[in-house]
């Protein structure tokens, strides 16, 4: 039974995030790793309310937006792949989360 892994990426940068994405594929794919993806999910559009005055009878700071982009990978199987690419150092900003599933094989 392989195990997938799932990782999701997320990041303020889209092209930095593209990037990092860009080599993991690149990489899997020269190590003959099945990879699926990336799968992209809609960017989430956030804005955090700011309180702060710079005198006590003016109106407030207006909210700080920002977009959040995500992206999803599965690698199959490749378990010493999977984590090397889990544990290593990615650039400011982008932020990694892992998922292991144990799939069973029909048949």
């Amino acid at each position: 039974m392989p195990f997938v892994t799932k990782l999701t990426l997320e990041s303020g940068d889209r092209r930095g995030l593209d990037d990092v994405v860009d080599r993991i594929k690149e990489e899997a794919a020269r190590k003959g790793v099945e990879f699926k993806g990336p799968h992209p999910d809609p960017p989430d559009e956030l804005a955090v309310p700011q309180s702060a005055r710079l005198v006590a009878d003016s109106d407030h700071f207006s909210s700080w937006r920002y977009t959040v982009y995500r992206r999803s990978i599965e690698i199959v199987g490749h378990d010493e792949f999977a984590r090397s690419v889990a544990e290593r150092d990615f650039p400011d900003g982008v932020y990694v989360s892992a998922e292991i599933e144990q799939r069973s094989q029909l048949g």
